[in-house]
């Protein structure tokens, strides 16, 4: 990029920029000259600026064309708030931005006018995170809507938003949201030095920051938590979490992460515990039916027929008396065309991704029964992994669990229950030693702690939940504790 300063004389200042930007087709280029022999020079791009804030702008510099002098030129550029610019490079990094370029004759900077138009989307319920009972807003892709958004929430002279430049160019910004006086220093500072290594230009979305900026990028496990909910962000803010946005997503980062949080849903807050205590077990209860339930049943059939009940043996073989194929060849045919239904379901238009979805499941289901490619019992166990992985609020991890499934049938057809076993130690230890921005990621024991209910798997009563912040224990309300 060009770091040359501008000079005194319009044309040459034109030569700086020009070459720059005159390939652009929705470049627009307004010239105007005064009676009194001063030219302004207005650069932007159409689509980015507002029309009328660059009428008003021309309006408010020609009022008065026999008596406005350089000084008056100044002053008025004072009152649009303009910001003076002495190089090429700042120049036009604030034109792709949305800003006019102005240049007037007889004065070695240009002034760009705050003229930049937003597009962006009204607000609207979040898409990915379905709320049954709780604030129906989400965010968009516009940072500063997300923000006014949070500060709604959490009007507290102690939330700190910090913008930090990412990228090899620097043209893209991540904003930091936090409480100073709960946010872990120590975790801001790190969150802060991995943000400046940040090297790639092409992050289009939260998801690809997540990557680079998370602990452990070969864990099938997100260490991050993402969200689309102002209330979910807000909770973690006044919980002593730091939330994370990205120009042009709709998705909040938030760290720390443990999988107990990752696991639960602000909605969890917003109905009777007893049904909310019941519905998280459900939840974690539907781990190990996606995990294993298909490993359960390799395993049985293919080497301990004989821990079966009798009946159930005599059924189970019975389906399977014309089926030609071995367990594990017989439960990936139906894992894929699961798996294929489903990410058919996703890209098509939403009615027509319903229907496929209910349609084909039912009519590929049966024909594959009634051809004797697969056993009955091996649909039906399939349909309930299917329904047990929709549990997870979080769609990432309903993804890890969704490959570690596979590992857990192929190791099971090789070593059967013993296998399932060694794949379970080998996740638990995986989990254990994982760690988000230094904080443990998995620990057991939070799951039945009366102290930790936001990873617990039983909820307390409200007036029951206590929490620890940085100033001490204290008694806490239901948004101290929603994640």
């Amino acid at each position: 990029m060009n770091q040359s300063e501008f000079k005194d004389h319009i044309h040459e200042n034109l030569a700086l920029l020009l070459p720059h930007v005159e390939h652009n087709d929705d470049l627009v280029q307004n010239k105007k000259m005064l009676k009194n022999g001063v030219i302004f020079y207005f650069l932007y791009f159409n689509e980015l600026s507002d029309e009328a804030k660059l009428q008003k702008a021309a309006k408010m510099l020609c009022k008065d064309e026999k008596s406005l002098s350089l000084e008056d030129v100044t002053a008025e550029l004072n009152k649009l708030n303009a910001e003076s610019v002495y190089k090429v490079e700042s120049a036009l990094n604030k034109l792709f931005h949305g800003q006019c370029i102005l240049l007037v004759n007889g004065i070695n900077t240009v002034f760009m006018l705050p003229t930049a138009e937003k597009k962006k989307r009204s607000l609207s319920e979040a898409k990915t995170e379905n709320v049954v009972r709780g604030p129906k807003v989400g965010f968009i892709e516009d940072t500063d809507t997300n923000v006014a958004l949070i500060r709604q929430r959490v009007p507290d002279h102690d939330l700190t938003v910090e913008k930090l430049p990412i990228g090899k160019s620097k043209y893209k910004k991540a904003t930091i949201l936090y409480l100073n006086n709960k946010a872990d220093e120590s975790i801001l500072s790190e969150l802060k030095k991995r943000l400046k290594k940040v090297r790639p230009d092409d992050i289009q979305d939260s998801g690809a920051l997540e990557e680079l900026i998370e602990d452990n990028k070969y864990s099938p496990f997100p260490q991050i938590q993402n969200t689309e909910r102002p209330d979910k962000v807000s909770s973690a803010l006044l919980n002593g979490r730091i939330a994370v946005f990205i120009d042009h997503s709709p998705y909040a980062l938030i760290v720390p992460a443990s999988f107990g949080m990752v696991m639960q849903s602000p909605d969890d807050y917003y109905e009777r515990w007893i049904a909310t205590s019941l519905i998280r077990l459900l939840r974690f209860s539907s781990i190990f039916i996606t995990l294993f339930l298909s490993a359960f049943y390799i395993s049985l059939v293919s080497f301990h027929q004989g821990m079966l009940p009798t009946a159930l043996a005599v059924t189970i073989a019975s389906t399977r008396e014309n089926v030609p194929f071995p367990p594990l060849l017989e439960a990936l045919i139906m894992e894929v065309t699961i798996e294929l239904l489903r990410e058919a379901g996703l890209r098509l238009p939403s009615p027509l991704g319903q229907t496929i979805g209910l349609v084909g499941g039912v009519v590929i289901g049966q024909a594959a029964v009634e051809a004797n490619i697969v056993s009955s019992v091996m649909v039906i166990i399939v349909s309930i992994i299917a329904l047990a992985s929709f549990t997870v609020p979080q769609y990432g991890m309903g993804l890890s669990f969704r490959v570690l499934r596979f590992l857990s049938m192929l190791v099971a057809a090789v070593l059967g229950l013993f296998g399932i076993i060694l794949v379970m130690l080998v996740i638990f230890t995986h989990l254990v030693r994982q760690r988000s921005f230094g904080m443990p990621y998995f620990n057991p024991n939070n799951f039945f702690s009366l102290k930790r209910s936001d990873e617990a798997i039983i909820r307390l009563p409200i007036k029951k939940c206590e929490v620890n912040d940085n100033h001490g224990s204290k008694k806490s309300t239901a948004t101290d504790k929603r994640v």
